[in-house]
This record gives C-alpha cells, structure tokens and sequence, in this order.
C-alpha cells in the first residue's frame, strides 16, 4: 500500500516538473528554440533599391549579435551598395570597413569602397583600396581601370606640384630686373611658365613652318615688351602677362 502510494507521489512530481519545464520556456526563462535569423528580406529590399524596407530588414540582421558570420557579411555589402547609390557615402563606408574587417579577401568591397573614397576626393585612400583590391585579384577589370586612372591624376597633381611657383627659365640665372621679379612672385612664375607652355602649343599646331615662325616672332615681341616696359610708371606685369596667355588661348577672338 504504501509502496503504490510512492509511485503515485513520484509520478505526480514528474508530471508537476514536466509542466514547470514547459511553462517557463513558453514564458521565456529559456527559449525551446532559437529563432532563424533571415537575411533575405534584407538582400531583396536592396536589389530592389527599396530604402524603406531595407533600413529595418537590414538592421534586423546586422544588428543581432547571433547573426551568422557570412550571413553579417551579405547584409552590410548589400547595404553599403545600397547606401552609396543612394549617396550615402560616409554610411556605405562604415558597412564597406565592418565588412572588409570579417573578411579582408573581399576584392569587389576594397573596390567598392575605393571609389566611395574618390567620391569624397580622397585619392591616396581610394589607391590604397584598389591596390588592394589587385593584391587579391590581379584580374579585376574595374580595380585595375581605377588604379591606373587615379594613378595617373595623382602623377599629374605630383608633376604640377612639383612647377607650382616655377617660372619657364631657371631662377639662378636670372639677370633682368624683370625675370627676378617673376622668380621672387609665385602667381608671376605660375602665368610665365603657362604663357611658355600655352605658347609651345601654338607653335606645335602651326599649319607650316611660315606660320610657326611668325608666331614666335609675336612672342620674341612680348618678351622684349615685357623687357623694356617692366618698372616703368602705369605697367602692369601681371596684366601683360595674362593677357598675353589670353591671346595664345585664343579668348576673344584671337
């Protein structure tokens, strides 16, 4: 007798504890299972370059810690396309960087975020990335365009920088009051080096050789202008010299 009221007594605590377990875990002390994180409502919304759906489908993913690594990776690429097509740049940025961190063989997002890079005119930055982009992928088309034309610009802004102030003539030997005073002024030395430059251009798209020589002549004439009239009450250097380059560019009719 007492034996089977034992057993009743056991089974009613497994029943009580089986009750107990289900209770809670629908009351949230434990989850009974862990919830499926979706990143495809979030690859949709930004193929279909939908702004309003993407902003929460996207946070949904990115900003759960449990999220899967490739699936956190998908989410911030897709939204920092999204994000710069949108003109976003500093944001899509941000996504690029977080990206690039978890997985720093991706070639098309140290591309991508080359040219948002160059969109905010930082071009030491923007090289980086593409040269990046080709230490992954030697092959990738557009990195490699990028690299090449940005290189270019920044060989071009190097090779100004490096005449920026530099007359056509070297300063050390400099003798006219003139030529000095042009050494000493770095807009002065600016107009005499284009004035050369733009007067060169002339020269080279001469129709005949008759033609090239009485374009020199007009530029022996300014400079011996330019010679003699310089110090002299009411003459304007500068004004002489752009209006010189004026001409050569052929502005006003000339």
């Amino acid at each position: 007798m007492r034996f089977q009221k034992l057993l009743r007594l056991s089974g009613a605590v497994a029943l009580s504890t089986l009750s107990l377990g289900a209770a809670w875990a629908a009351t949230g002390g434990e989850p009974a299972a862990t919830a499926q994180i979706d990143v495809a409502a979030c690859l949709s919304a930004t193929a279909a370059d939908d702004m309003d759906k993407a902003g929460p489908a996207c946070a949904a993913v990115i900003d759960n810690e449990k999220t899967a690594k490739p699936d956190l990776i998908k989410a911030l690429i897709a939204r920092g396309a999204l994000l710069a097509r949108h003109d976003q740049i500093d944001r899509a940025i941000a996504d690029d960087s977080r990206a690039l961190l978890l997985d720093p063989t991706l070639a098309d997002v140290f591309n991508a975020r080359g040219e948002l890079w160059l969109k905010k005119g930082d071009k030491p930055k923007a090289v980086q990335d593409f040269g990046a982009a080709l230490r992954i992928n030697p092959n990738h088309e557009k990195a490699k365009a990028n690299h090449q034309a940005i290189a270019r610009e920044l060989e071009r802004i190097g090779a100004q920088m490096a005449v920026a102030g530099k007359p056509s003539f070297n300063c050390a030997g400099a003798r006219r009051p003139v030529e000095k005073a042009i050494c000493a002024n770095r807009e002065l030395a600016d107009l005499d080096r284009e004035v050369y430059a733009a007067n060169a251009r002339v020269l080279r798209e001469a129709h005949d050789t008759g033609e090239a020589r009485k374009f020199q002549r007009e530029q022996d004439d300014f400079i011996a202008r330019r010679n003699a009239g310089f110090g002299r009450p009411g003459y304007d250097l500068k004004k002489a010299m752009q209006d010189r380059l004026q001409r050569l560019n052929g502005v006003d009719g000339y």
